[in-house]
């Protein structure tokens, strides 16, 4: 039974932060109804293979895989682009997929070549730290949007469905913090699941969608083949280092995660090797299936410190049963129409302990001075590009976007330029 509702758990947690975006990449490239169901589903089933693949063999953390922002960020700016650059959205969809086998093979070489390992020293707890505040800054703002239910029902603020969503923040973040173990364990599924229920009583919840199969396998090329475009190398490229980076920070913050529970374990040097290649596969897999591409959740940490659970066996029994829902459209349709603000409600407790973990890796920084320095630049670098308008960048290559409009990875590159030029150059002096 303990086993059962820890697999859940995982499952709900999955579906609820990952369900959003390829809804909102079927709006932004006018999908049909019939071809937003096939987006999610192969996205759910690339995401619970994805899964399983690495924790079995390849990083071996139970770390959940998710649709990459970064991914999402280029799907995004190419659908502003598709009627300039390619003949329509299914074109540019098919370049997309295209992208997605590029960087699958970028991935492969990454791992071949040793550079994942090169990457991976660079993410000191002083890297990985900043890392985490900018990820919660981030997020904070879609997270904060949806409990308030912007965009739910409407373009403004909900009152009922911000009032529903706030007695869910604290109904799951009183429960995290409950010395009864089983109510501790499973914040997050009695979270969903109460608020589910509420949204429903309250008449906020909206339709399951009605199945006209039973069963469905997972479609080959379902908008077409795949387009190998050479201009489209360069952010393939681009792209797949900077999710190294991002797939490398999450392992190391689950790690942590992981020890902080169980203790240390023995040092595994070739974990980031194994995630790049399972990465590639991957990435392939979503080529191939139509799907938005793959990338580890740091958000798994904060989740794995909230419920106390860091086992293997549930999260592996979870991506299964992820791999069988997409299957089936009646269950995929069921937890499509969990309300969102109940999954933002339940996120804003994950990844508020999630600044506590940032904090504990910057105090691992022996240099304070140089710790403070290095912070001030990236955070300064990192959360200013938050604000500026995504529109602000029309006309600039779609990689110099994916960089320059990402908060998060323009913040995490200062980082590490900052962390190594002062360890390299001694440490600042105020003049």
């Amino acid at each position: 039974m303990k086993l059962v509702l820890s697999a859940l758990q995982w499952v709900f947690f999955i579906i609820a932060s990952t369900i959003v975006v390829p809804i909102a990449i079927g709006q932004l490239f006018s999908l049909d109804g019939n071809q937003t169901a096939v987006l999610i589903q192969s996205t759910l089933f690339v995401l619970g293979l994805a899964g399983l693949l690495q924790v079995t063999l390849g990083h071996k953390m139970p770390i959940n895989e998710g649709p990459a922002g970064l991914w999402w960020g280029v799907y995004s700016i190419y659908a502003g682009l598709s009627s300039t650059l390619f003949a329509g959205f299914i074109d540019t969809l098919q370049n997309l997929q295209g992208a997605l086998m590029m960087s699958g093979v970028f991935f492969l070489l990454f791992a071949a070549f040793g550079l994942v390992e090169r990457l991976a020293k660079l993410f000191t707890p002083l890297v990985t730290g900043i890392y985490l505040l900018l990820l919660v800054f981030q997020l904070s703002g879609p997270i904060v949007k949806g409990i308030m239910g912007i965009g739910y029902r409407g373009a403004k603020v909900d009152a009922a469905v911000f009032a529903a969503a706030a007695v869910i923040l604290l109904l799951t973040f009183g429960l995290s913090q409950m010395k009864h173990k089983f109510l501790k364990q499973y914040s997050i599924l009695i979270g969903l699941l109460a608020g589910w229920i509420l949204f429903a009583a309250l008449g906020l919840a909206k339709p399951v969608a009605q199945a006209t199969r039973i069963f469905s396998l997972p479609e080959l090329f379902p908008f077409g083949l795949p387009v190998l475009n050479a201009g489209m190398l360069v952010t393939a490229f681009f792209i797949t280092l900077l999710l190294t980076a991002n797939m490398l920070a999450s392992i190391k913050v689950a790690e942590q995660a992981v020890q902080a529970l169980y203790g240390k374990e023995k040092e595994d040097r070739h974990r980031g090797k194994r995630a790049g290649f399972f990465a590639g596969i991957s990435h392939i897999i979503s080529g191939a299936a139509g799907a938005v591409g793959p990338v580890p959740i740091s958000g798994a940490a904060g989740f794995i410190t909230t419920t106390g659970n860091g086992a293997r066996l549930p999260f592996i029994i979870a991506n299964l049963m992820i791999m069988a829902m997409s299957m089936l459209p009646a269950v995929l349709n069921l937890f499509a129409a969990l309300p969102a603000p109940v999954g933002f409600a339940v996120q804003f407790v994950v990844f508020s302990g999630m600044i506590g973990m940032a904090l504990r890796q910057l105090n691992e920084t022996a240099d304070k001075e140089r710790m403070l320095y290095a912070m001030g630049i990236a955070l300064l670098a990192g959360t200013g590009a938050m604000y500026v308008p995504p529109e602000a960048f029309k006309g600039f290559p779609p990689v110099l976007i994916s960089i320059f409009n990402n908060g998060l990875i323009l913040g995490t590159i200062t980082a590490i330029a900052a962390d190594q030029l002062t360890l390299k150059f001694g440490k600042h002096k105020h003049s």
